[in-house]
């Protein structure tokens, strides 16, 4: 199989899994969304949303969420996991938010990379999900599939974005990257993969 037909093979098979990918992070607007996506690193989705309902009802903006108290954010956070730093980064962002941007959140990859705790993945998630713009965030799922199906021999997540904007149509991305990461959380995970009777590595490997 071609690398052209491989391609084709992972589109066709995610869209037939996953035809309308939703967002796995509860959200309301672009700023719980980057919220959220600064709480999910290294944690679940489903302990973020967890937490969440109780974060955004004491603060939902980031005038609000800058007024609170470290301790208080902590508090609400804690089973996430790196909560003290986390909390101290959401309201430091919400600080900058408000002092350099009105209260809104950025559409722009540099303004959002220069907030505390966003970081490219972070900033691609955000400006995808809430602003529409093409991007190709990258996280360990999307990693590991591309090195096991042959498609990025990248040594970090950036250099494996680069390879999956260069291979995939650009306007796929945006489902895409929600597709991938829900294929190698159900069918390709890192440990007790079984490639005969994975959708993907069943064809390809």
């Amino acid at each position: 199989m071609t690398q052209h037909e491989k391609i084709v093979f992972i589109m066709e098979t995610l869209e037939r899994l996953y035809p309308l990918p939703a967002v796995p992070l509860q959200h309301r607007d672009p700023f719980t969304l980057l919220v959220a996506v600064v709480l999910s690193a290294q944690t679940t989705d489903v302990c973020v949303n967890r937490v969440t309902p109780a974060l955004f009802a004491r603060a939902a903006t980031p005038q609000a969420m800058a007024a609170m108290r470290v301790e208080d954010i902590e508090s609400i956070i804690r089973r996430c996991g790196l909560a003290h730093r986390k909390a101290a980064s959401l309201q430091q962002l919400s600080r900058l938010l408000v002092e350099r941007y009105h209260g809104r959140v950025p559409d722009c990859m540099e303004a959002l990379e220069s907030l505390p705790g966003v970081g490219r993945k972070t900033a691609s998630v955000v400006l995808a999900q809430a602003f529409g713009q093409p991007a190709f965030p990258v996280d360990t799922h999307i990693h590991r599939l591309m090195h096991r199906w042959g498609l990025s021999t990248g040594k970090n997540v950036r250099q494996t974005e680069a390879d999956c904007r260069r291979l995939f149509p650009r306007d796929r991305w945006i489902p895409l990257h929600l597709q991938l990461i829900r294929f190698g959380r159900e069918h390709c995970p890192a440990r007790n993969h079984h490639p005969q009777v994975c959708p993907v590595c069943s064809r390809l490997l």
